[in-house]
């Protein structure tokens, strides 16, 4: 599987910890920077990420910044991207097996580093489930591809 990762300077160096432990699980990362803790501004790096997964060049995307907030809102604008932020395990599976996400976002500033990495290795395990979910991520897409103006 190709991954595609990115990071602001706050999760620059979470980030690093995250691509060596997909290599590990024998997948390709693709490191889409920053690459130093200089101060930079995290859409740029959603961005990269983000188009890297709607375009096909990557499978799925990890983005680290502070929270993993700004991250997934700006991976979000990107057609074709279901960004979420986990906290937890749990969460992370169901984004997959539920929603069918396909880019992860983490928060290095409140997600401590062996979390991080356990978050990161149960998504990158876990699988969409199909089923009910199709219909429910279908509606996602059709909200995505809406003409908003003219509906309310």
């Amino acid at each position: 599987m190709k991954v595609a990762i990115g990071s602001d300077h706050a999760g620059y160096r979470q980030k690093g910890e995250v691509a060596a432990l997909i290599k590990d699980l024998g997948h390709e990362v693709t490191d889409f920077g920053t690459h130093s803790e200089e101060s930079v501004d995290y859409p740029d790096f959603a961005l990269r990420v983000a188009q890297a997964v709607s375009q096909g060049e990557a499978d799925l995307g990890v983005l680290v910044c502070g929270t993993g907030l700004g991250m997934a809102i700006a991976a979000n604008k990107v057609k074709g991207i279901r960004a979420v932020t986990c906290g937890d395990t749990f969460s992370a599976r169901a984004s997959r097996e539920h929603n069918d996400a396909n880019v992860l976002c983490i928060g290095a500033r409140v997600t401590g580093g062996g979390l991080a990495l356990d978050i990161v290795k149960t998504w990158l395990e876990s699988e969409f489930q199909g089923g009910r979910h199709v219909r429910r991520v279908n509606k996602i897409s059709e909200i995505e591809s809406a003409n908003l103006e003219s509906c309310c």
